[in-house]
């Protein structure tokens, strides 16, 4: 948490399984900056299902825009 409020940081990037393990977190995070951004570990595959980032431009944009 304290990352978000750190003036110095822009983006934080975390892997998608610790990602889940404080999705709470991350879904509260409202703000552009920093942004958070969940990235595929070596052990764990990416999931697009569970991106938190990918599911709110989902609600932005049409499914069309996406592809």
């Amino acid at each position: 948490r304290s990352f978000l409020s750190r003036e110095d940081v822009g983006i934080i990037l975390i892997s998608q399984c610790l990602a889940e393990l404080i999705r709470h977190a991350v879904e509260a995070h409202a703000r552009a900056l920093p942004a958070v951004l969940e990235i595929p570990s070596k052990e764990h595959p990416y999931d697009p299902a569970k991106d938190s980032v990918l599911r709110r431009a989902r609600r932005v944009f049409a499914p069309d825009d996406l592809r």
